[in-house]
């Protein structure tokens, strides 16, 4: 596919525009590590909520979405749909925790909580494991979509994608900091929306698809709009529901979802003005990301089971495409291939803005994990903030480089899915209990987060390969997340406890609500200490959690419901969102 001279003076003239934005912001420079990492905690709601979406919007989501829709149909979906649950956990619990901390990364987090020489390794472990695994490992993921999108839709060898995109994403990310990226993920959102749905509204009326109402009643269609999974087969609906809403959503890390918030999110938290905004940017995040983004991309998932039923078809209208990059997910860059001059150009760049947005974010958070919890904190203590900021830009690029070669490896987005899961299957537990359970302890974590990698890496490279009994994904998941909880919860008793001083002064700083910190209240009170209980709203938070929850599932499947003209169950849904949001506008003013 080679793009007109058009489509090619709109990419052209969308690179010149980001990098002008990026290399503006970015002439403020960054003074200090708090600047370049956290923009001086200076930013409102609504632009850490863009941001957020706009990092979650990557060039790999629409197509893993078109790969689970093509394989699984709609409910397929909840692969990723059940990550509201933890989103909401964060926004109503855990938002305004975090921007009490006042920490600069989640992972300083560890010895603000915890105690000792294990506190101080566990900082350190997870600023390498995050910064160069499982940061990197992201960064591939989001590489390999751009390669794809290279191949198919640009007609230019994937590493030349790479090379373009990644170098104008790496100016302003390095000089700029995040005030930069946060800037720019809010140009580049509005331009990935209007690409995805102008989009989706041609392809729809190409010959062949003949239109919404045409499409829903294609043969090859009609068994996969369902947003819910077929409950009369087992093999579907265990996988595709209950593991995702019982399982996957508190057991599993993945970016953006983390339980009890964490990753960049973390990182936009502490970047917000005070506590409210930090819970304003969480909200519109998860309200954006799950009701009101999906749909353009799911219905061109529909359309190309039409246009290209197979993996044949798709291979034998791209000849030239790599074999070990042919798999389902391929299947939404090649539907834009038959989008028309110009609007080909748009949408190109729209999904460059997409695949710029998420890298530049996730350079930024790797680099401040490896600057701030390992390089000032182990290697030099007395390092000024200027040379802070410059390891910053160094981090910035070796992450850069490390990322674009993984992608360069990957093959299926799918494949990165499914590893991402099972690379903290079992831990998420811990992130969202440690906040409320004095128990939990640095070796607590350490020892999870060990066995969580050991168990991802023989799940992934070698069970297949010794003739076990074969294992599907999400089998191999809920065995990960049962092994690592055991692992956890039997060291949460049998290891040291933190120090009784630190889990006073956390409890001070913090004031986390529950009961779970009883035991350290009554040892303040011994020392003479008096701290008054905190009775906190826990039980309002986690209704606010629940109602949220459906409200934009509402919403989410009334958009289906009237796009598939299914009114009565529409106007359910609709209704039950419209109160489920009245609800929470209610209550906010109380959420203190």
């Amino acid at each position: 596919m080679n793009l007109s001279t058009l489509d090619w003076s709109i990419i052209i003239a969308y690179f010149i525009f980001v990098l002008t934005v990026g290399l503006l912001v970015s002439r403020k420079g960054a003074s200090n590590a708090q600047d370049f990492f956290l923009s001086g905690r200076s930013m409102p709601w609504w632009l850490l909520g863009v941001s957020m979406v706009a990092t979650t919007f990557s060039s790999d989501t629409p197509n893993l979405v078109t790969g689970l829709v093509r394989t699984d149909g709609v409910a397929g979906n909840w692969a990723w749909w059940a990550f509201l649950l933890t989103g909401m956990l964060t926004v109503f619990v855990y938002a305004k925790l975090w921007r009490r901390s006042e920490v600069m990364t989640d992972i300083e987090f560890y010895e603000l909580r915890y105690s000792g020489k294990a506190a101080a390794f566990l900082r350190g472990f997870r600023a390498l494991y995050l910064g160069l695994i499982f940061n990197v490992l992201v960064m591939g993921t989001v590489s390999l979509a751009a390669i794809k999108f290279g191949e198919i839709i640009l007609g230019i060898p994937g590493w030349m994608t790479l090379l373009i995109a990644g170098s104008i994403t790496l100016a302003y990310s390095a000089f700029g900091g995040l005030r930069a990226v946060i800037m720019t993920d809010f140009v580049q959102f509005i331009l990935a929306m209007i690409g995805s749905i102008w989009a989706c509204i041609y392809l729809l009326g190409l010959p062949e698809v003949g239109g919404l109402s045409q499409l829903l009643e294609q043969d090859v269609v009609k068994g996969k709009i369902s947003i819910l999974p077929d409950f009369s087969n087992p093999n579907h609906w265990v996988p595709v529901l209950l593991v995702p809403l019982a399982v996957q959503w508190w057991a599993s890390i993945y970016p953006g979802a983390e339980p009890g918030g964490g990753g960049y999110i973390a990182q936009r938290m502490f970047s917000a003005k005070d506590e409210k905004n930090a819970v304003g940017a969480t909200l519109l995040f998860n309200v954006a990301h799950y009701a009101l983004r999906p749909w353009p991309w799911i219905l061109i998932a529909l359309a190309s089971l039409v246009v290209f039923p197979d993996l044949a078809a798709i291979q034998t209208a791209f000849p030239t495409l790599s074999a070990d990059k042919l798999g389902h997910d391929v299947a939404y860059p090649a539907m834009l291939t038959r989008l028309p001059s110009g609007l080909l150009g748009l949408v190109a760049a729209s999904l460059i803005a997409a695949f710029m947005s998420t890298m530049s974010t996730q350079l930024n958070l790797g680099a401040s994990y490896l600057v701030n919890d390992f390089y000032q904190r182990f290697i030099k203590p007395e390092a000024s903030q200027k040379e802070m900021v410059w390891a910053g830009r160094l981090f910035t690029v070796i992450s850069m480089f490390l990322g674009i070669g993984l992608g360069l490896m990957l093959t299926d987005a799918g494949q990165a899915f499914n590893l991402l899961l099972l690379l903290g299957a079992g831990t998420g537990l811990i992130y969202i209990l440690r906040w409320f359970w004095w128990r939990i302890n640095a070796w607590t974590e350490i020892i999870a987060l060990i066995s969580s990698l050991i168990i991802a890496l023989f799940f992934t490279f070698l069970y297949d390969k010794m003739g076990l009994p074969p294992l599907e994904a999400w089998q191999k998941t809920v065995t990960g997340v049962v092994l690592t909880s055991m692992v956890w919860i039997v060291s949460a008793y049998m290891t040291p406890q933190t120090d009784i001083n630190k889990l006073i002064a956390f409890y001070q700083h913090i004031r986390p609500g529950g009961n779970g910190w009883d035991y350290v209240l009554a040892k303040a009170q011994e020392q003479g200490v008096v701290i008054a209980k905190n009775q906190g709203q826990l039980p309002l938070e986690i209704a606010c959690m629940v109602v949220g929850c459906f409200t934009v599932y509402a919403a989410l499947f009334a958009t289906g419901f009237w796009i598939y003209g299914q009114s009565s169950a529409a106007l359910v849904a609709t209704l039950v969102s419209i109160v489920g949001g009245g609800f929470l506008f209610r209550v906010w003013n109380r959420l203190k």
